[in-house]
């Protein structure tokens, strides 16, 4: 009986894998072609907003293309990714916190939106960089960042730093080393990440002690 049961699920957990793989190749394949530079800038956008394929395909495909226009590839990504989240962010704010979870509920990801409500309250700083820095979702991030009083100027300028170094770095990797940047984007990325937020959280700390001390 539970065999029977769990078949359904396991059917549409197949059929969303195999959609969302297929909307991954349609989006990769834009890379090859002379609209990838839009392509880009609609899948920067979006991705904040309801398209959960990551900006990096796009990044690595186009920076492969032509390493030596690999940085304006990795800052234009970052600029319309912070405009996808500013505008993801809004949404969630006029919406409200409970209509907002219920939406992600109903495509599976009720209980991380809740998760990232939850975070948002205690380490509004952190769950913004990490979100924008790391593998972590920035989609559900965005439109629960308003829910969570967080003020749109704080939003902004912490995404734009962090979407910067994320996107940025991987442009940069490619400019300075070509396709061998590919290898190591896939291989270290995200122990790279893990280490940028490590070293700027002891940053962090280091410089609160320093006011403490300082401050009496």
């Amino acid at each position: 009986m539970n065999d029977i049961a769990k078949q359904p699920q396991q059917s549409e957990s197949v059929a969303w894998w195999q959609l969302h793989r297929r909307l991954y190749n349609w989006v990769v394949h834009w890379a090859d072609t002379p609209f990838g530079i839009v392509a880009l800038i609609v899948l920067a956008l979006t991705e904040p907003i309801c398209v959960p394929i990551p900006a990096d395909v796009m990044v690595v495909g186009l920076c492969l293309g032509k390493p030596k226009r690999s940085l304006r590839y990795g800052l234009t990504c970052a600029f319309f990714s912070v405009l996808g989240g500013t505008i993801a962010f809004s949404l969630g704010l006029a919406i409200g916190p409970e209509r907002v979870v219920d939406l992600f509920d109903t495509i599976g990801l009720g209980a991380k939106a809740q998760l990232a409500l939850d975070l948002y309250t205690k380490y509004d700083f952190w769950a913004i960089a990490i979100s924008a820095l790391t593998p972590v979702p920035y989609m559900i991030f965005s439109w629960v960042g308003g829910m969570a009083e967080v003020s749109l100027l704080k939003f902004v300028g912490i995404s734009v730093i962090f979407r910067t170094m994320r996107f940025g770095g991987e442009a940069l990797l490619f400019y300075f080393l070509g396709e061998r940047a590919r290898a190591l984007i896939e291989k270290y990325f995200n122990l790279a990440t893990i280490a940028v937020i490590i070293l700027l959280a002891v940053v962090v700390y280091v410089i609160r002690w320093l006011g403490h001390i300082f401050g009496g």
